[in-house]
């Protein structure tokens, strides 16, 4: 996890986005994010996202969505200063 959290921060300031990582912002941005995670289930039955899951192209869009939840997460608990750990 501690090699997962300074990939993030270290990607971050190489782009200077620190300067836009407050928590208002980030915790608004972890909303949006996990929205667009969830049109992929949205008027979906249960046998439906079984099988959705199994593709593996739906598959790699639905991890796409999750690890923007999880990098901006990652940053708000920076920002916030809270450990996740």
């Amino acid at each position: 996890m501690d090699d997962l959290i300074r990939a993030v921060l270290e990607f971050r300031d190489e782009r200077d986005w620190r300067r836009f990582h407050n928590p208002k912002d980030l915790a608004i941005s972890i909303a949006l994010e996990a929205a667009e995670l969830l049109e992929h289930f949205q008027w979906k039955t249960l046998e439906d996202v079984e099988a959705y899951v199994k593709d593996a192209g739906s598959r790699a869009r639905v991890g796409q969505e999750m690890a923007d939840v999880l990098i901006l997460l990652i940053s708000l608990a920076d920002a916030a200063g809270v450990d996740l750990l």
